[in-house]
């Protein structure tokens, strides 16, 4: 699947909203770059963001922007619809990608037929717009299929 087909169905998606927490993850997102935050004391990086590092407890975290690579560590292909702002997605492929500086993140891999994600695959983000407000990084694979 695409990026482009789960575009088709932004009008109906539900769609995240940015808070103070996440505002400048879906900022980056839309100028496509990818940020994560990064602890200024011990420089580990996490993805949920928190106020704390959950390596070291420090408060000193700042939004970095990171390479977008990455591989899939685990997937699933979603055939059923869960809703029917999703009926024309299906199938699609939700993932959990272990990104090059070690975090995972939730994700959809497009540019790749369903059955053909493996895990360990090389991955590379790629944007969607799918409001003003909302860009979603995906991830499509490093050699194109």
């Amino acid at each position: 699947m695409t990026a482009q087909a789960f575009a088709r169905v932004a009008s109906e998606r539900p769609l995240p909203v940015p808070d103070a927490a996440t505002g400048p993850y879906w900022q980056a997102a839309r100028e496509e770059r990818l940020v994560i935050p990064r602890c200024d004391d011990c420089g580990h990086y996490h993805f949920y963001p928190r106020t704390l590092c959950p390596q070291c407890s420090s408060p000193a975290l700042k939004w970095t922007q990171v390479s977008g690579h990455g591989a899939v560590y685990s997937f699933t292909v979603i055939y059923r619809a869960p809703s029917p702002a999703f009926s024309t997605a299906v199938p699609y492929v939700i993932a959990a990608v272990k990104l090059a500086e070690g975090p995972h993140l939730m994700t959809n891999i497009v540019g790749i037929a369903p059955d053909a994600v493996r895990i360990a695959m090389p991955v590379q983000v790629v944007f969607q717009k799918f409001s003003g407000e909302i860009t979603l990084p995906m991830f499509e694979p490093v050699e194109k299929q």
